[in-house]
C-alpha cells in the first residue's frame, strides 16, 4: 500500500509476553507511533514515552477499538494497534481489516501495515521440542464468532487428515465445558496415546508446560493463558534422563491417504 498524507496505522504483535521475543521491527514501530490502542494487559507490556498516549479497552471491543484507531489515523495520527502474539492469528489485524472494508472511504487511504510477532503456538512448540515439524493447523475453540458445530467439524476433519492441532482460546468462565467436549471428539478419532501439550504463558515467569496423553487430557489443565498442541498419530516423545522430554513430529509421513 502506498503512503498516505492522512496518517499511519500499524498493527503490532508483541509476542507471547517475553520481552526478549519482541522483534526489532515491532520495537521500531512502537518507537515511531504516538497513540496506542489495545487490550489493557498488552498495553501494560509497553514502556511508553511521555509524548506517547495509550487508549486501553476491554478484550471484547476489537471492532470499536479498530474504528477508533482508524478514525485517529485518518485525521493524521501515527497510530499503533497492539496485539499479543502475532496480530494476524486470531487477533487485531483481521479486526482492523474488517473495519476498513466496512468503514468510510478515507480509511482505505491510510498508510496501513502489519508487523508480525511470535504467536503462542510457536512459543509453546519451541518449549516442547518440534511438535509442529510436519503439517499442522490452528483452531480457536471460542464459539463467540462461529457456531460450536463448525468447530466440531473442523476438529474431526483435522484429526482424520492427520494434522497436529494448536488450540487457541481453549476455555473461559463463559465456556468452561468446550475443551472437555473437544477432547471427547478427538478421542473418538485419535488413539489415546497421542501427546497433548498444555503450554501456559510460554516464555514468561509464570510459564507452565505439561505433556499428557490424549486419554488423560482434562479441561482443568488449561486456562485462557494456555495454548494447547494436540499431536498427530505420528508425533513422538523422546524421553531423556536428566532433561525434559522432547515432543516432535517427524518431517516425513508414513500415513496412507
Amino acid at each position: 500500500m502506498s503512503p498516505s498524507s492522512t496518517g499511519r496505522l500499524t498493527v503490532v504483535g508483541l509476542g507471547p509476553g517475553n520481552l526478549a521475543q519482541i522483534t526489532p521491527e515491532a520495537l521500531a514501530a512502537v518507537n515511531a507511533a504516538e497513540d496506542f490502542f489495545g487490550y489493557i494487559p498488552y498495553l501494560d507490556r509497553l514502556s511508553l514515552r511521555p509524548d506517547q498516549r495509550r487508549h486501553a479497552s476491554d478484550n471484547r471491543e476489537e471492532i470499536s477499538r479498530a474504528e477508533a484507531a482508524l478514525t485517529l489515523a485518518a485525521s493524521g495520527g501515527k497510530v499503533c494497534v497492539v496485539s499479543g502474539g502475532d496480530p494476524g492469528v486470531f487477533a487485531m489485524a483481521a479486526a482492523v481489516c474488517e473495519a476498513i472494508e466496512n468503514g468510510p472511504a478515507e480509511w482505505r487511504d491510510i498508510d496501513f501495515s502489519v508487523v508480525p510477532g511470535v504467536t503462542a503456538m510457536l512459543a509453546v512448540a519451541a518449549r516442547a521440542g518440534a511438535p509442529l515439524g510436519h503439517d499442522f493447523c490452528a483452531i480457536s475453540l471460542s464459539d463467540n464468532l462461529k457456531p460450536w458445530s463448525v468447530i466440531e467439524k473442523r476438529l474431526v476433519a483435522a484429526a482424520e487428515a492427520g494434522f497436529v492441532m494448536a488450540f487457541y482460546n481453549p476455555v473461559s468462565k463463559a465456556r468452561p465445558h468446550q475443551l472437555a467436549t473437544a477432547f471427547d471428539v478427538l478421542r473418538a478419532h485419535l488413539p489415546g496415546s497421542v501427546p497433548v501439550i498444555f503450554g501456559r504463558a510460554a516464555g514468561r515467569a509464570d510459564e507452565r508446560m505439561r505433556v499428557v496423553p490424549l486419554a488423560e487430557a482434562q479441561s482443568d489443565m488449561a486456562d485462557m493463558s494456555t495454548c494447547i498442541i494436540v499431536g498427530s498419530v505420528e508425533t513422538r516423545i523422546i524421553q531423556r534422563e536428566d532433561q525434559p522430554s522432547l515432543v516432535y513430529s517427524p518431517r516425513f509421513s508414513k500415513r496412507e491417504s
